[in-house]
């Protein structure tokens, strides 16, 4: 529910494409309450539109504000994205931690929102002054500057990946499953059964430990059930093979 989210404010945003471009970043994560404060080129905008391509409902949401303070004025906390230093006492967030801040506090039931600037300066100090927090991104000190929508991106992204406690990384397994013991001892036994046959293992005094490193070369390998149908598969084929020759 977008009761459940942050606010995403564009204040004096420049361009329409850059606030098309920025809904369909937030759409890309499931955010749909964007506002926009004194657009320069007015609104609604057509340029926008076209970039936002199938998030132009988001759009259409979207509420228009005079003003920052009339923007954020039913929020009782605060962000402002910046890439500078100012010269302001203020907490200062990474994005990660930021959208940590948001979730919890949406949760205590507060309004969230979330401040970006417009394309050129960034926002201004009254506009930062008015944020309970700072959030900054660690990026090249000697060029910082983000693009309206790539901010947008980069703290959506941040917010939906706060919402998943799944692990960092997964492996599809498409349609199979992992081999179990049983079917790697006999995948095992098949190949020193069939290599023994060829006369692999010599000399025979080194046998059990060429036998053990092949048992601890499989343990090693992350097979499925296919994996161990196929490797199965080609040494009946490499046999049959043989046999024909």
């Amino acid at each position: 529910m977008t009761d459940h989210q942050p606010a995403f404010v564009l204040v004096r945003p420049q361009m329409g494409e850059n606030i098309g471009a920025s809904a369909r970043s937030m759409l890309n994560f499931g955010l749909e309450r964007m506002r926009v404060v004194a657009p320069r080129d007015g609104w609604p905008n057509e340029r926008a539109v076209a970039l936002a391509s199938g998030a132009g409902r988001l759009l259409d949401a979207a509420t228009l504000h005079d003003d920052t303070a009339g923007a954020v004025a039913d929020c009782s906390f605060v962000f402002a994205t910046t890439a500078r230093d100012r010269d302001l006492t203020k907490p200062v967030f990474t994005p990660e931690a930021a959208m940590a801040e948001a979730r919890s506090r949406l949760k205590d039931g507060q309004r969230i929102a979330i401040l970006f600037g417009p394309e050129r300066t960034g926002l201004e100090n009254d506009d930062i002054a008015r944020a309970n927090a700072i959030v900054s991104v660690p990026t090249n000190p000697v060029f910082p500057s983000l693009n309206l929508a790539q901010c947008v991106l980069l703290m959506g992204y941040e917010w939906v990946r706060g919402a998943h406690d799944g692990p960092a990384t997964r492996t599809d397994m498409a349609g199979t499953d992992w081999a179990n013991q049983a079917e790697l001892d006999a995948l095992a036994a098949h190949y020193e059964d069939r290599l023994d046959a060829a006369g692999f293992f010599f000399p025979e005094g080194k046998a059990p430990a060429m036998k053990r490193h092949l048992r601890n070369l499989w343990s090693r390998m992350p097979l499925t059930r296919a994996d161990v149908q196929t490797f199965h598969g080609m040494m009946r084929q490499m046999v049959r093979w043989k046999e024909r020759g």
